[in-house]
């Protein structure tokens, strides 16, 4: 049976190599979608913890106006 794989949360497997920060805005694209909306931790795989880092990030990049809050 071709059933889905979990998948794992990359800041859990690698917490040294992938640290949640505002100020590195290629890792929080990476969880934007094409609206710039947070995608869901069920689309990214991350847990509940780091999807809450994750989230309070972007929205601080966004404050201070690295990261756009609409589409252009």
């Amino acid at each position: 049976r071709g059933g889905r794989r979990k998948k794992v949360c990359r800041f859990c497997a690698a917490p040294r190599e992938n640290i949640i920060d505002y100020k590195n805005v290629p890792l929080l694209k990476r969880y934007l979608d094409d609206d710039w909306q947070i995608r869901k931790a069920r689309q990214t795989g991350t847990c509940r913890k780091h999807q809450a880092q994750l989230a309070g990030a972007i929205k601080r990049a966004r404050e201070i106006a690295l990261l756009p809050f609409v589409p252009e």
